[in-house]
């Protein structure tokens, strides 16, 4: 079999690859929504056939769109080189702008009508979510009831701000042809699923968290993962004539195999909050999960044998390449019978109960979870809510860096095996801050609030910081040369901007490290992050941040800072941790109760106050921070004295290979000062 041989398969897959996928979801969804029941009327004040079908056939091509446009994004910021690198077959020249590759502009192409295709959807969902919350009298005075919804309901509100941010995303793919330009869309369209996870669940039930999380991240793997394989098969024969398609096959095939984990796990922890037991798998809301677990494990079948033997083998054996785009087309079937599930599912009642429980206690009532037992040592290694997206976060992280580790050593390479344990043991640190003990009692305790904060901010970073991971990026990957940008140019081009030289800047991270607990506890930032999501994974990301700047301006050995001297970082550390001090010292005699409308309000019945409590967090913000402080100026002292004994070894080898010519330079000055006075003397005589 030849490569032309391979035509028919490919322009096949290329032009059935979106009807088929609509064509098997609608058909799919529509039977999983007969048969769980999810396509029958409502008893009391149902919108109408037309609504109840159209809904789910507006949100399938909504995740359609949204798949394509991601997938898009993605060849064009990770995977397709920008420039074609020559101009009329020689290379460009310094002030020459070289052309778009027109694979490039092609992947542009798809995420321009794919966005238009998405911000239409999304209008179609609201106007069918709007009528379908309000039911038949969404019809009298349709205007001025849509205005209240969008303005005043959570829902409503959630879906204006999808509108906008998609129409924003839309604009920037036909407007921009820069990296900035493009990431920025990326961007808007990855926030898109911020909203559609918060949808998914209330606020007040149980499993919030893991609920939310595990949604946006099911989304966010799903998106990659169909959204590429979408792209490949419409640029079709353009990337099958390319030398480099086994090159553009393997990168997605990585970000495939990340986001296919992403999916599979985020999809077990949402299901086992809709269903407990093995009764709920057998009601038809069970079983259609069962379905598409086992749709889900075929697509990841599929994926494996991709990569285990048909990647390396692309464009050098004809029959192989027959045989991926045979595979992609199995990989569409299975996609579009899975996205028909998930959109039935959606629409779905599942046997556990995703609203709050009748007669809630008030820690229900303010948390959605109920209130965990009196706090002792053993409990805050006992009690855990699991956190999906710190979980993915910190194991992806930690995979990657042995990952690089490991292509270090089998390359020959060293790198020390302390600065693996530190990365490791910062990513224990981070999951257990997230999802442990302080993070359960975190949310009813302002004592157990201030331990986490602490941690965040003052330990965790510490061993992130020794790890050194930009610095094993660097030196584990290889630059790309064909004018693409793989992470390694992305996150070097982070570090580098104006943005982040700021806030790496050691004065700037020395007041955001001091001050941020100042601002957040005593400017009512707190009320948001104890009461919204998205505030307390905000708090998260912010003081994490902080740390690690604030650390890496002190010991840390990664580009993008510029360092002070020795002497001056012991001085920042010391300025930094007195007001630190003062800060808990604050805490401690205070007698206003900061949030007693959250803490005051919890029902704790622990033997101790609200405002003892959080004068215990006062005494933990002031002592905490002394043994993460002794470590750190201890390691500022190590390193200066690293330091000064490379110095004196690099004096001395200058001087061995100069035969000591700076002392005898310095020798003879001396001599000639002297010879010049002596002569001066009798001059003066």
């Amino acid at each position: 079999m030849t490569s032309h041989d391979n035509e028919p398969i490919i322009r096949f897959t290329a032009r059935a690859a979106i009807p088929l996928v609509a064509l098997l979801g609608a058909a799919v969804g529509l039977v999983a929504m007969l048969y769980t029941g999810a396509a029958e009327p409502t008893v009391i004040n149902d919108p109408g056939a037309v609504v109840r079908f159209g809904l789910p056939a507006a949100k399938f091509v909504f995740n359609l769109a949204m798949s394509l446009t991601v997938g898009a994004l993605l060849f064009a910021l990770l995977i397709l080189p920008r420039t074609q690198g020559r101009i009329r077959g020689r290379k460009a020249q310094q002030d020459e702008q070289p052309p778009l590759d027109a694979l490039w502009e092609k992947s542009l192409k798809v995420a321009e009508v794919a966005s238009v295709a998405w911000t239409i959807s999304a209008v179609a969902v609201l106007l069918f979510t709007f009528v379908s919350t309000v039911g038949a009298q969404a019809y009298l005075n349709f205007s001025n009831q849509l205005g209240v919804f969008l303005t005043q309901i959570a829902f409503g509100q959630y879906w204006a701000l999808i509108v906008v941010l998609i129409a924003v995303a839309s604009t920037l793919c036909f407007g921009s042809r820069s990296y900035l330009g493009l990431a920025f869309a990326g961007v808007l369209s990855l926030g898109v699923m911020i909203p559609l996870a918060l949808m998914g669940h209330s606020a007040q039930a149980s499993g919030h968290t893991q609920a939310v999380n595990s949604i946006g991240l099911h989304l966010f793997g799903v998106a990659l993962w169909l959204g590429g394989l979408f792209v490949i098969a419409l640029l079709g024969s353009r990337l099958a004539k390319s030398p480099e398609l086994g090159t553009f096959i393997a990168r997605y095939s990585s970000i495939a195999l990340f986001a296919f984990v992403v999916v599979a796990f985020s999809g077990v922890v949402n299901s086992m909050l809709r269903v407990e037991d093995l009764a709920d798998l057998m009601t038809p809301y069970g079983q259609v999960i069962i379905a598409k677990t086992f749709a889900t494990i075929l697509l990841g079948l599929v994926g494996f044998w991709h990569r285990r033997f048909v990647i390396a083998r692309l464009g050098k054996v004809a029959s192989v390449t027959g045989e991926f785009w045979r595979l992609i087309l199995v990989e569409f079937v299975i996609f579009g019978a899975t996205m028909g599930l998930a959109v039935a599912l959606s629409r779905s009642q599942p046997p556990v109960p995703q609203e709050p429980v009748g007669n809630p206690t008030p820690s229900e009532i303010l948390t959605g979870e109920p209130l965990p037992p009196a706090p002792n040592f053993a409990r805050f290694f006992s009690e855990w809510s699991v956190d999906p997206l710190w979980v993915v976060v910190a194991v992806g992280l930690t995979i990657a860096y042995v990952a690089g580790y490991l292509q270090l050593r089998r390359r020959g390479d060293t790198w020390s095996v302390f600065r693996l344990v530190s990365w490791v043991l910062g990513m224990i640190g981070l999951v257990y801050v997230t999802s442990g003990g302080v993070q359960v009692y975190g949310e009813v305790s302002f004592s157990a609030h201030m331990i986490q904060h602490m941690l965040l901010v003052m330990v965790v970073p510490i061993p992130m910081v020794l790890g050194a991971p930009i610095t094993l990026l660097m030196r584990a990957t290889t630059a790309r040369t064909d004018g693409s940008r793989g992470i390694r140019e992305w996150v070097l081009w982070l570090v580098h901007t104006p943005y982040m030289r700021f806030f790496a800047n050691p004065v700037v991270a020395s007041v955001n490290f001091a001050g941020s607990l100042v601002v957040f506890y005593y400017a009512g930032l707190m009320k948001y992050a104890l009461e919204w999501h998205l505030g307390h994974e905000l708090m998260i990301v912010h003081f994490l941040a902080a740390g690690y700047l604030f650390t890496q301006a002190l010991i840390g050995i990664d580009p993008g800072v510029k360092r002070f001297p020795y002497p001056l970082r012991l001085l920042m550390l010391l300025i930094t941790m007195a007001f630190h001090a003062f800060f808990g010292i604050s805490l401690l005699s205070s007698e206003v109760l900061i949030e007693g409308d959250w803490f005051g309000n919890m029902g704790t019945d622990w033997g101790y106050s609200a405002i003892e409590d959080q004068q215990r967090g006062g005494a933990i913000a002031w002592g905490i921070g002394e043994i993460p402080t002794l470590f750190l100026a201890i390691m500022v002292a190590f390193q200066w004295s690293k330091s000064s004994d490379r110095e004196a070894k690099r004096v001395d080898r200058r001087e061995a290979r100069t035969g000591d010519a700076e002392l005898r330079a310095y020798n003879d000055m001396l001599t000639q000062i002297a010879e010049r006075d002596a002569n001066a003397g009798p001059r003066r005589g």
